[in-house]
């Protein structure tokens, strides 16, 4: 049974719902709907399940994007109606020919909605009648079987004898079949599905058989054409033959500055050395200000030098596209179908795909983008391409921009005036440089003025404990270390009690890497998230993974989820993104990784040094995913 159905506008304004069913939904389907597909670009998929205690729904949708409404059906999960897509059509024809922008309410559509319900009911029922009835055809033992049958293969019976062969074989069908039902002889029966199964050859003009056949084939023309593609390939080859070859580049020999190599401290960890304990006023001289504080000033320096680019590239650009734009929008107003899209469509997702966003991704973009084109009018002097690639542009600024507050600092100082430490864990697989960012973490931190301690909870791979300790020494930050082969649940535990006997703000949590698909290590990590509650669980994942990306990031929330023992799981909040220096315009890992956990990207790492930590600059993200 349908539980109810809804018409409201891309607003959020309600316009009709279904009184008739009256039917109170549980749980929020709806919001959760819009929150969790239609405003993160999943409009193309079929349908959406919603699962909360005790309730399962399946919720369809349609869309008229030339007046901005969505037509939402929600039932059972368990009933799968079979008529709700023949519905929901019928809704949106119907409720179209009345809709006004200025109404606000539509109760006079209660009876119309009640007859087109009845009319999708009884054509369901229609259906699944004729496919009970549907039976595959068998050879008949009476006369107007045999008949139909014969009919169907031989092109209508013994009317087009020469059709059946020979005209001597059989004269007519009713007689070839009262003959086969009167002697009882099944095997005559053989013998006319064989003389229908022989191939059909219609002569050319003459009943007795004069004449070229039309159709046939002919042996000569077949060795005309081998003989000329042999001249062809004959021909090519030749041609081919007089070809130089391509000279092969060398490499030039590389010239060495004959400045003399400047002299650098590469270890500052030295035991017991006085300049070991140098203090952090120090390190930042030597650092710098990091990133995150001078990313708006890149961002609007590198804004300005894209704009002086357009600008000069303006008067070329209208030169050569003048006809094009002319001959491309000559049929404005023109509603734009699925197949018009296609092209277009087309082309972006293999311009996506070059960007290094995965391919399941990819698609499901181009399948939004159609639903949310599909239906509205082209506006004259206007390309399809230029149509698609700007509701391509609207969805992914949707998709980037953080839905919630990423402020981390404002955050501290609230975990801080509560009197608990602010505790942030980082999680990831092997070798993307956990370790490396957290510190880069601590320094933007401690440059604000917050009080950082590192907790060393890798105590699975060798070396690990000794890496953090590096940075902690480097950056004059305290750290807690239990050594290895200890739980790591327990070990960062404790390092939040210390901190918070110490009055530390921030406690950065190290973890080992794991890959997506090691249980026993993601259990230990579930354990660690449940134990100790972190405030913020930061992903740590390369800019170079491509389709990879998508895999470990729904298969460490499909864990985490599967492995909590509470009842609400905690997933990942954010995503710190490493070696986004060495990508170059390769940046469609952010978009895969945003996309599938609908975390927002809150750290960029783009150098060794510790100042190399900025934020995403969305726009110039999608500028470089659309170039």
């Amino acid at each position: 049974m349908l539980e109810q159905l809804l018409i409201f506008t891309r607003g959020g304004l309600i316009l009709w719902t279904c009184k008739e069913l009256g039917n109170a939904l549980k749980g929020s389907p709806i919001d959760t709907l819009i929150r969790s597909c239609l405003l993160e670009e999943r409009s193309g998929a079929a349908s959406y399940n919603y699962d909360a205690p005790g309730v399962a729904y399946t919720l369809k949708w349609t869309f008229h994007n030339e007046l901005g409404l969505i037509f939402v059906a929600v039932y059972q999960r368990i009933l799968h109606l079979l008529y709700v897509d023949d519905l929901l059509s019928m809704v949106k024809h119907e409720f179209s020919q009345i809709y006004d922008p200025k109404r606000t309410t539509y109760a006079d559509f209660d009876d119309t909605f009640r007859q087109l319900r009845k009319e999708a009911e009884a054509r369901s029922e229609e259906m699944k009648k004729t496919k009970q009835m549907a039976r595959p055809v068998s050879v008949s033992t009476n006369k107007h079987g045999v008949q139909k049958a014969m009919h169907q293969l031989g092109g209508g019976g013994g009317k087009h004898k020469s059709s059946i062969g020979s005209a001597n074989d059989a004269t007519d069908s009713d007689s070839v079949s009262g003959r086969t039902l009167e002697n009882g002889n099944a095997t005559n029966v053989h013998e006319n599905e064989s003389r229908l199964a022989r191939p059909m050859v219609v002569k050319g003009g003459k009943e007795n058989g004069g004449g070229s056949d039309i159709g046939a084939f002919d042996v000569n023309k077949l060795k005309n054409l081998r003989s000329k593609a042999g001249k062809k390939t004959d021909t090519v080859v030749s041609k081919a033959s007089n070809v130089e070859p391509k000279k092969k580049m060398t490499k030039k020999n590389r010239v060495w500055d004959d400045s003399p190599p400047v002299e650098s401290k590469l270890d500052f960890t030295d035991p017991g050395d006085e300049k070991g304990n140098e203090n952090i006023a120090v390190v930042a001289a030597d650092e710098g200000e990091s990133l995150m504080d001078r990313e708006e000033n890149l961002s609007s320096e590198s804004e300005t030098e894209e704009d002086e680019e357009v600008e000069n590239a303006k008067p070329n650009a209208k030169k050569k596209g003048w006809f094009s734009s002319i001959f491309h929008g000559i049929a404005g107003n023109a509603v734009l179908e699925k197949l018009d899209l296609e092209p277009a469509l087309k082309a972006l997702k293999d311009r996506l795909m070059t960007k290094n966003v995965a391919e399941e991704i990819a698609e499901k973009l181009c399948e939004s983008v159609a639903a949310s084109l599909e239906g509205k009018k082209l506006g004259s002097f206007t390309r399809i391409s230029s149509t698609v690639q700007a509701a391509m542009e609207e969805a992914l600024l949707r998709i980037l921009t953080p839905r919630r507050s990423i402020d981390i600092l404002r955050d501290v100082h609230a975990a801080k005036e509560q009197g608990k430490p602010y505790v942030v864990v980082f999680v990831g697989v092997n070798g993307v440089g956990k370790s490396t960012n957290l510190a880069k973490v601590a320094y933007w931190l401690v440059q604000h003025n917050i009080s950082v301690m590192m907790a060393a909870c890798d105590t699975f791979r060798s070396g690990a404990v000794e890496q953090l300790r590096t940075h902690a020494r480097r950056l004059q930050i305290p750290i807690f270390e239990k050594g290895y082969e200890k739980d790591p649940a327990v070990v960062a535990k404790e390092a939040i009690q210390e901190a918070t006997r110490n009055k530390s703000d921030v406690v950065l949590v190290d973890t080992a890497g794991r890959m997506q698909d090691n249980e026993p290590l993601m259990r230990a990590l579930s354990k660690l998230i449940y134990l100790n509650n972190p405030d913020l669980v930061l992903f740590v994942g390369e800019a170079l993974v491509g389709n990879d990306a998508v895999d470990q990031l729904s298969k460490f929330n499909q864990k985490l989820a599967d492995l909590s023992t509470a009842p609400t799981a905690r997933l990942i909040d954010g995503i710190l993104l490493t070696k986004f220096d060495t990508i170059d315009d390769k940046v469609g890992a952010a978009l895969s990784m945003v996309y599938i956990s609908g975390a927002p990207v809150m750290f960029v790492g783009c150098g060794q040094s510790y100042t190399d930590l900025t934020k995403l600059n969305v726009k110039s993200i999608v500028k470089t995913l659309l170039k």
